[in-house]
């Protein structure tokens, strides 16, 4: 009788972690690498989800940025991702996607503009991106969304990277090192306002920003609709006493359809009643606003999108 009545309760307790597993919601978040913004905005998003839903089981990957994030999307190893302007790429099987078109992308949130920042060595005489031909030009390191940025920038503006110049695959640290060697005359590189890297190469005066001319501009936003007209305000650097004229990709919260809509609406409500959270992380997330979702160029997530009705966001 003893053995039946331990063999009961073994089975109620067996019984009980499945049916609490069963309940279990296991978001995986793709962030970036922990020395960047994605990786501790990603681990306070979870934070505020574990929180306030019940049943919430998230958890921020550290990742090599937003390509890695929708590969690990697509094959169902995460559940929301950080994303850069990539994801339109993704979402359009264009470049790197062609025929791999990741057409069940859906959006949750808008986060903050990225701006192209243009550093060439202090006292260049390269003015514009046409100057570039046959210099040494940092592009980003292999693989990396920059990199692609970079890439698609040139390429519009009739340069070849294979040909035209000498590319050098450097992240952004690296990148400093090398215009603080003379290893390199021009970077272009993608990074939020006040980015650690850009900080330190103008701190140390190796390298000054330099405008995209209006044209440039005009035509990358034409061609890349995720891109905007941006100013880099003046003093955002040592040295740089006036606006710096760029254009910016805005990165977002990036999910699918495979995300059940009553979980997504959860996720995007917490997201802006906590929001206070994730700006104690990270002020870079004030412009988590609903009025930027005009800049995602993917379908809102249904159930985000009945949150933004809600609160009269959308129509």
């Amino acid at each position: 009788m003893k053995n039946f009545i331990k063999l009961a309760l073994v089975t109620a307790l067996i019984v009980s972690f499945a049916a609490a597993a069963s309940a279990a919601t296991f978001i995986n978040i793709g962030t970036g690498s922990t020395g960047g913004t994605y990786y501790p905005v990603g681990a306070a998003m979870a934070k505020v989800w574990n929180s306030s839903i019940s049943g919430m089981k998230a958890n921020a990957q550290s990742t090599g940025g937003t390509a890695q994030n929708l590969a690990l999307l697509g094959k169902g190893e995460a559940e929301v991702i950080f994303a850069d302007g990539l994801y339109f790429f993704a979402y359009e099987g264009k470049g790197a996607f062609e025929g791999k078109a990741m057409k069940n992308l859906c959006g949750l949130a808008p986060l903050y503009a990225e701006p192209i920042h243009f550093l060439v060595a202090k006292g260049s005489n390269i003015k514009s991106i046409k100057d570039l031909k046959g210099k040494r030009v940092s592009v980003g390191a292999v693989g990396s969304g920059t990199e692609v940025t970079v890439r698609t920038l040139l390429k519009a503006n009739g340069i070849d990277p294979d040909k035209d110049i000498k590319a050098e695959n450097l992240g952004l640290s690296d990148t400093a090192s090398a215009f603080a060697d003379k290893n390199i005359d021009a970077g272009l590189t993608v990074g939020a306002l006040g980015i650690a890297g850009v900080v330190e190469i103008a701190t140390l005066g190796t390298a000054e920003l330099r405008d995209f001319e209006s044209e440039v501009i005009d035509k990358l936003c034409k061609e890349l609709p995720y891109y905007l007209p941006f100013d880099i305000p003046a003093n955002t650097y040592k040295g740089q006493t006036k606006p710096v004229k760029v254009m910016a990709s805005w990165n977002v919260l990036i999910t699918n359809d495979k995300l059940d809509a009553e979980t997504a609406y959860q996720m995007t409500k917490v997201l802006y009643e906590k929001k206070q959270d994730i700006l104690n992380v990270s002020s870079r997330l004030s412009s988590m606003s609903p009025e930027n979702l005009k800049y995602i160029q993917v379908p809102i997530h249904p159930g985000a999108l009945k949150y933004y009705k809600e609160i009269g966001a959308v129509k």
